[in-house]
């Protein structure tokens, strides 16, 4: 009789462990991107952390800015997801650094530099359109041409997340990224200024309102979203639909204007 009570007391314990880690996980801030319909070679959806959120916005971005094709930003993606998970490690192989895994005494910059996100994404692009005949190449080619990885195929299993990645954050998807239980923190710098320094260093522009272009303006939407933890953002409109931290999901709020507009957490 002891012992099935003992037994009970245990089972019980080991489903209230499960089940509490599993609403842990679930409410763990996240992004999620949803693969536009009929998207061959595309994951239907692909989940993120917000700080790889953040640092495929920082990829996306930086690319946007200097203007590159779309093939690059792919490339981009893919190299950061095999090199470091989109995460900016302050070490790895030997004095390899960041987003990219470079290395200072390889010519890539210091370890200042190359801890820079916008820095090291754009020394990568640079690189990469150096290579001739680049875009005609597969992305592991192209990625281990700048990379000299040791492991030259691993490049190739992150393509479909990484051009899940590129369609999205380059306004061809709209609404396809969303980020959920994020922390309604008010922002460090309540003034704004973070938003826009942010988007002069990786987009190039400081306008992030008003009209914009339909793939422009979903580029720019989802930067924000992708970036809406760092920048403490409570919502985002887009052509009438709304993003918001408390829902985690767009909405329609208003009709198609093609107007863009952003609200910090905590503003007036």
């Amino acid at each position: 009789m002891v012992v099935a009570v003992v037994l009970a007391v245990l089972a019980l314990l080991v489903t209230l462990i499960v089940v509490l880690a599993r609403s842990d996980i679930a409410a763990r801030p996240r992004c999620t991107i949803t693969a536009p319909p009929d998207s061959p070679g595309l994951p239907a959806t692909w989940t993120l952390s917000t700080e790889q959120a953040d640092s495929a916005a920082t990829i996306v971005g930086v690319g946007r800015r200097l203007g590159v094709p779309d093939r690059a930003v792919t490339v981009a993606l893919a190299t950061a997801i095999q090199e470091s998970g989109l995460a900016n490690l302050r070490g790895g192989d030997r004095d390899s650094l960041g987003l990219f895994q470079q290395r200072p005494s390889q010519g890539w910059g210091s370890e200042e530099e190359i801890l820079d996100p916008v820095y090291s994404t754009t020394a990568f692009y640079t690189a990469l359109l150096r290579v001739p005949g680049w875009a005609g190449m597969d992305v592991t080619v192209a990625a281990q041409t700048v990379q000299r990885s040791g492991f030259p195929e691993a490049y190739a299993d992150h393509e479909p997340e990484a051009r899940l990645m590129a369609v999205s954050l380059l306004g061809q998807a709209p609404a396809s990224w969303t980020c959920t239980d994020l922390p309604a923190a008010p922002p460090a710098d309540p003034s704004g200024g973070a938003v826009a320094e942010l988007a002069a260093a990786e987009l190039g522009t400081r306008r992030l309102s008003g009209a914009q272009p339909a793939e422009e303006g979903w580029a720019i939407a989802t930067w924000l979203v992708a970036h809406a933890e760092r920048l403490a953002l409570e919502s985002v409109t887009y052509d009438g639909r709304t993003w918001t931290v408390t829902s985690g999901a767009w909405e329609q709020a208003g009709p198609a204007d093609g107007r863009l507009a952003l609200r910090r957490i905590g503003q007036p």
